[in-house]
């Protein structure tokens, strides 16, 4: 079935069930048997394949934590059974799908709160609230806490309050925590507001990926991993803080992105490659069509600065990336053959284009690299 994918299609994703594993295995080693994991799938898995990633993760994880309903919903048609959190905004018209569906999601605004009593539904929301600490973005301030607490014992048939949690501004990405530290100050205070009030909610989170590998008065009793479970550092800053530690923990990338070869020729000195003629030969060129481009989350910034893995060799991106196609030049590069594997973005024959080399030419995050790659594209089980 793997070999009948890769020949069908001009641009497949390939996951590695191992790598992935690996990763779970030092984020649950980083927090012991007793705080659970909330594995982030949002935004198709960071690129890696919801439908893919989910069943692999089944058994691995306590939670998966997605940003909407329309990604809750494709998890309950995996699965029926393993918990689900909605950590992004549930419309007002949306907010009976996640409780029908046992669903739990997150609330910050009490006219989401007024809406789930106007809908008179047998079952309670299992919500989350989100507490403001200084990220500045969703959450309830600690200020306006009393008023969702004294609503929610108000209406206490309505509702359980499985969660409270905050999501740190600046964790991951510099070397001083002195932010993170007045955040989880502030939301100390929010959650004795909540015991005070009469709630003890059994899933506290505040730690992220960063947060997970670096500060265990972050974990509460859940920790959500993203990015870091799909093998992918999250900074510099947090590597270097790492090793600070003395802790020089091993992360597996899961992903490589490959296409093909879909035409070889040669051009002559002075000729140019691509859209508005940005390369020209200087000498006789051996070049390859590559069937991808930025309509498949190539960016069209690697324009002639990109570069990918072929035979065991690199070779650089010439021309313009277009909407569906690349070119590269093999001129030194041996025994290249038609539709032989081309490796975009990850690991392949001992040499690697990371995705922090390729969020560093064109100016963005790793995050965004592998995030931006077409859902569309088939994602392969290896």
């Amino acid at each position: 079935m793997e070999n009948d994918l890769k020949g069908r299609n001009k641009s497949w994703v390939e996951i590695s069930k191992r790598a992935l594993f690996h990763n779970v295995g030092v984020f649950r080693k980083s927090v012991g048997k007793n705080v659970k994991i909330a594995a982030v799938v949002k935004a198709n898995a960071y690129g890696h394949g919801l439908k893919e990633v989910v069943p692999l993760l089944k058994n691995k994880v306590d939670v998966l934590a997605v940003d909407n309903i329309d990604e809750g919903m494709l998890i309950r048609q995996i699965d029926k059974q393993i918990p689900v959190l909605i950590l992004g905004y549930t419309t007002l018209a949306n907010l009976s799908d996640p409780i029908e569906n046992d669903i739990s999601f997150v609330v910050y605004n009490i006219e989401s709160l007024k809406k789930i009593v106007s809908l008179k539904l047998k079952k309670p929301a299992k919500i989350h609230l989100k507490i403001e600490t200084g990220l500045n973005r969703q959450g309830v301030q600690r200020k306006y806490l009393p008023v969702f607490l004294k609503f929610l014992k108000e209406h206490k048939n309505n509702f359980m309050l499985e969660g409270i949690y905050t999501h740190y501004a600046n964790i991951e990405d510099t070397l001083d925590p002195s932010f993170a530290v007045k955040q989880l100050a502030e939301f100390n205070k929010s959650l004795k507001i909540v015991r005070e009030g009469g709630f003890n909610p059994p899933l506290i989170h505040t730690a992220a990926s960063a947060g997970t590998l670096l500060y265990s008065e972050t974990h509460f009793s859940m920790v959500r991993v993203g990015f870091g479970m799909y093998g992918w550092w999250m900074s510099l800053e947090t590597r270097v803080s790492l090793l600070a530690l003395k802790r020089n923990l091993v992360l597996k990338p899961v992903l490589t992105w490959k296409s093909l070869i879909a035409q070889i020729k040669h051009i002559d000195i002075g000729e140019s490659v691509g859209y508005g003629q940005t390369w020209f030969a200087t000498r006789r060129t051996k070049i390859a069509i590559i069937p991808v481009g930025y309509s498949d989350g190539y960016d069209r910034k690697l324009s002639n600065i990109g570069r990918v893995i072929i035979n065991g060799h690199y070779a650089n991106v010439i021309g313009r990336v277009a909407m569906n196609m690349i070119v590269a030049d093999i001129t030194d590069i041996k025994n290249v053959k038609l539709e032989d594997e081309v490796a975009l973005l990850g690991n392949k024959d001992g040499l690697k284009v990371s995705a922090d080399e390729i969020a560093k030419k064109i100016g963005t995050i790793n995050y965004e690299v592998v995030s931006r790659i077409n859902p569309l594209l088939p994602r392969i089980i290896v």
